[in-house]
């Protein structure tokens, strides 16, 4: 998952959302639901899983954040879900949901172990995956900065060291060159922002050192943006955004002022609702009580239509999208996993209906993982207890079914609707969300 440090965040968005909630707005006629129910998504809609590599593969490289865990500041990483080992199998189910796309990172802090040298081996290992991907009938989605890198990097200082854009850009073209013959669609960085915000948590970078990060994120981009379509011109590139509700503009924006040209298609990640208040300490990955923070599918079609008018006919995809769960149990709040998807995915019917041009979807996660300092938040369609089952066994939740179904059809019934209306004044974008609702 992509979601950094945001309680901040919210607190300074809810001032300025406050304000444009103005009593006596008008709001304008809310957008109808379709004559009939929703329509299909389309034979071309690409369905997808997302996933990271530190986060799933195990036997983690020297890095940034196996630096931050070793200090003792985040529970041990320890073998994750060994993705590295069972990739063939994790593929394998991946396939057998329906979807079209297959997300992951290529570790820089794994293939780059010094500066100047390469581990040939590791290379060669996720050649072995990417291809297994191609093999199931799958897209590779490649990720080149999941908010990891090398531990050498990481003892001269991160992001705040001027030779990082550098090096980050010859491991970046190392990658791309391996790997563009087999058309994958390409994420440059994780996040941005949430990026910015993590190094921020584990004390890697300093407020003062935060607008240098955006810029060389941003300087990274661009670079590695003409690369690839360079080598590849037909190529599908973008950056992924942690849609922020209530201080999108604020927190993200600044950073697609930046790239706005250098985008092929919106990559747009969505979780969580706006924050009321809740002692939750963040909507970060393994943030305590992360599970409590508010759910609310429709915003996702907020989220879409920001950047649809933002960047009108440019393609849109969820990057991720999904749910936390306490260690698997039943969310207080009874949401099912399986609801939560079909929920959502009427919303991203209603936006296609809508006129958006919304190209794909990706569920994160495939299985559970480490979640950016703990195993307790749980996102998998398949489930694995990491801590107490030796075997790694995966196993699928009522979500898989359901995924399965829509993958089928294309989205869900026509006549499904959701099992919780929306609110009628949402505070994911506002003042839209609120002056023009969408209604079922």
């Amino acid at each position: 998952m992509g979601q950094s440090s945001r309680r901040q965040i919210l607190t300074a968005g809810a001032a300025a959302a406050a304000a444009l909630f103005a009593p006596g707005t008008a709001a304008a006629a809310p957008p109808p639901a379709p004559a009939g129910g929703v329509p299909p998504l389309g034979d071309g809609f690409l369905w997808g899983v997302s996933s990271s590599g530190f986060q799933t593969e195990g036997h983690a490289a020297d890095s940034n954040w196996t630096r931050f865990i070793g200090a003792g500041k985040a529970d041990p990483c320890l073998e994750s879900v060994r993705f590295w080992d069972y990739y063939a199998d994790d593929v394998f189910h991946a396939a057998q949901l329906g979807i079209k796309v297959y997300r992951i990172s290529v570790e820089w802090a794994r293939v780059q172990p010094n500066p100047g040298s390469w581990d040939d081996g590791a290379l060669i290992a996720y050649d072995g995956i990417v291809d297994a991907i191609v093999r199931a009938g799958l897209r590779p989605m490649l990720t080149l900065d999941h908010w990891v890198y090398p531990g050498w990097a990481a003892a001269r200082g991160g992001w705040r060291h001027p030779d990082m854009v550098r090096d980050w850009l010859t491991n970046a073209r190392k990658i791309v060159d391996r790997y563009a013959s087999r058309d994958p669609l390409w994420v440059t960085i994780n996040e941005p922002a949430a990026y910015i915000g993590t190094e921020l948590r584990i004390g890697a970078l300093q407020q003062s050192d935060a607008i240098t990060m955006r810029d060389r994120l941003a300087r990274a981009h661009n670079e590695i943006y003409d690369h690839i379509h360079q080598i590849r011109p037909d190529a599908m590139v973008t950056s992924n955004l942690g849609f922020v509700p209530g201080a999108e503009t604020s927190v993200n924006q600044p950073f697609v002022d930046k790239v706005a040209n250098k985008l092929d298609f919106l990559g747009v990640d969505y979780y969580f609702g706006p924050d009321p208040g809740t002692t939750a300490a963040s909507s970060s990955a393994g943030a305590p009580g992360m599970w409590q923070l508010p759910l609310q599918t429709e915003g996702i079609y907020y989220a879409l239509r920001h950047y649809a008018k933002l960047f009108p006919g440019k393609p849109l995809y969820v990057v991720e999208n999904g749910m936390p769960t306490e260690n698997g149990k039943p969310r207080p709040d009874g949401y099912t996993r399986a609801d939560h998807l079909r929920d959502t995915v009427y919303w991203l019917q209603r936006a296609k209906a809508d006129g958006m041009n919304l190209l794909g979807y990706n569920y994160w996660s495939l299985t559970d993982n480490y979640e950016w300092g703990s195993y307790t938040p749980r996102f998998g369609l398949y489930t694995v207890d990491v801590t107490t089952d030796p075997s790694l066994t995966r196993k699928p939740t009522d979500a898989v079914a359901a995924y399965q179904a829509i993958t089928r059809a294309g989205g869900v019934p026509a006549n499904y609707r959701p099992t919780r209306a929306p609110l009628p004044c949402s505070k994911v974008d506002p003042p839209d969300s609120c002056n023009q609702p969408v209604v079922v």
